[in-house]
């Protein structure tokens, strides 16, 4: 169980990551590699959640909720579990 907690703590960081580099459109050339990393960790949990919350349009910008979801099923699994 121990394990387990420590993953799913670290996931919850990378999906954090995935967030804040979100603001940036253009990533600088140094982070290029670790955010791709991250990218690769989170899509596919963040894909599997987009049809369940579509996109908030706000204007021209559309806001993606989809990784609330995803942040409150980790919680509630971290708060389960651990």
């Amino acid at each position: 169980m121990d394990i387990l907690c420590v993953v799913l703590r670290a996931y919850y960081f990378v999906l954090l990551a995935r967030v804040i580099l979100s603001w940036f459109p253009r990533v600088p050339e140094g982070v290029r590699p670790i955010a791709e990393l991250v990218y690769t960790l989170t899509d596919p949990i963040v894909r599997f959640a987009r049809p369940l919350i579509p996109p908030l349009r706000i204007g021209m910008v559309s806001l993606d909720l989809s990784i609330l979801l995803v942040f409150i099923a980790l919680q509630l699994l971290l708060q389960a579990v651990c």
